[in-house]
């Protein structure tokens, strides 16, 4: 049953980042294109945003998720040290997972593979994305116990 737990809380870990990192790079691309002067109307902003979500999506996701596998038992063991810090850590270990990973492919890339990460506000958006991937799998995987106060 914990088993369970752990790949439902890193599978909606991984979907909360790569749908929120997904509509970040579809904004600053679309701001991008805005920023030279052509047209992007709110129902432009829309549709391309639904078409990276099914098209950018998935694949951010498998990369994300497995820079979570890696994150997330990093995590843990230091949640063993700092258990008051749980939530902290998880959410810190989601930023530096995004970031590393973001890091290795514009180094090992001969391309840029992800357009916001041209810009350093991109890239710490994506980060934040890891973070709050974080936090969802550090609500997720709380053990709660009856009787006792909700833990951080």
């Amino acid at each position: 049953m914990r088993f369970l737990k752990l790949c439902f809380a890193w599978l909606s870990a991984t979907a909360v980042a790569a749908v929120t990192g997904s509509v970040v790079q579809t904004q600053f691309n679309l701001g991008a294109i805005a920023a030279l002067g052509a047209p992007v109307p709110w129902d432009e902003r829309l549709a391309t945003t639904l078409h990276d979500l099914a098209g950018f999506a998935p694949l951010y996701a498998a990369i994300v998720g497995a820079g979570f596998l890696v994150a997330f038992v990093l995590a843990a063991l230091l949640v063993r040290a700092w258990p008051a810090r749980r939530t902290l850590l998880y959410a810190l270990s989601g930023i530096a997972s995004v970031i590393t990973t973001i890091v290795l492919m514009n180094a090992l890339l001969p391309v840029v593979g992800i357009g916001a990460t041209r810009w350093a506000s991109g890239i710490a958006a994506l980060g934040a994305a890891g973070g709050l991937g974080g936090c969802t799998f550090a609500v997720l995987t709380l053990r709660r116990h009856p009787g006792m106060a909700w833990r951080r």
